[in-house]
């Protein structure tokens, strides 16, 4: 009886294992295909707006887009002169006299240091394509104005009856500024509209 009893307690127990076996490797399995989830960080513009639809003085060319300014910091290293007084004592006709003198002294810091990469975007609308040779194009002229107060200028044209696409980068602008005309192939002959804002930084 004690043999019976121990035969059935031993099958039992191995088909208990046998059961659990192909569960305990699927789960096994599951779990290894189970895939890692990436993680990414993207910085935000420091700034980024819409602008426009701007247009010539006679509404014929017509300029809109977008600008995007990012921030970067980074630390820069430099020289910083400092002054410090020191006793400095010496013997004269056998006696110690001392004085406090200034010294100069310099040593290394450094300071946060920021710079501003833009990008610009622009759609050139012509809505008048034929006509005269001298007024046949849309033309947008962009005027970057810089931290220290240098300007300089992008011009852009649209001959066709298709809008245009267009885009420049720079770097440290304190303000952007568009005017959209009309003129030839070669360069913006009238009918200007005003200076329109496209940027200015806080």
């Amino acid at each position: 009886m004690r043999f019976v009893t121990r035969f059935l307690v031993g099958a039992g127990v191995a088909t208990l294992l046998a059961l659990g076996a192909p569960v305990a490797a699927n789960a096994s399995t599951e779990t290894a295909a189970a895939p890692a989830k990436a993680t990414s960080t993207v910085t935000p513009p420091y700034f980024h707006d819409t602008w426009g639809p701007y247009y010539s003085a006679n509404h014929k060319a017509e300029a809109e887009g977008e600008v995007t300014v990012h921030k970067n910091s980074y630390k820069k290293w430099y020289w910083k002169k400092y002054s410090k007084v020191v006793k400095k004592c010496y013997w004269k006709n056998g006696k110690k006299k001392c004085v406090w003198v200034k010294t100069w002294h310099k040593k290394k810091v450094w300071k946060w240091v920021h710079d501003y990469p833009f990008t610009v975007d622009s759609k050139l609308t012509n809505h008048k394509w034929w006509g005269k040779w001298r007024f046949h194009c849309a033309w947008e002229t962009f005027k970057v104005v810089n931290f220290d107060d240098s300007v300089y200028y992008k011009s852009f044209k649209n001959c066709t009856k298709h809008s245009k696409y267009y885009s420049f980068d720079g770097k440290d602008a304190k303000a952007i500024y568009v005017q959209v005309g009309r003129g030839n192939p070669n360069e913006p002959k009238g009918y200007f509209g005003g200076w329109e804002h496209v940027y200015s930084q806080a």
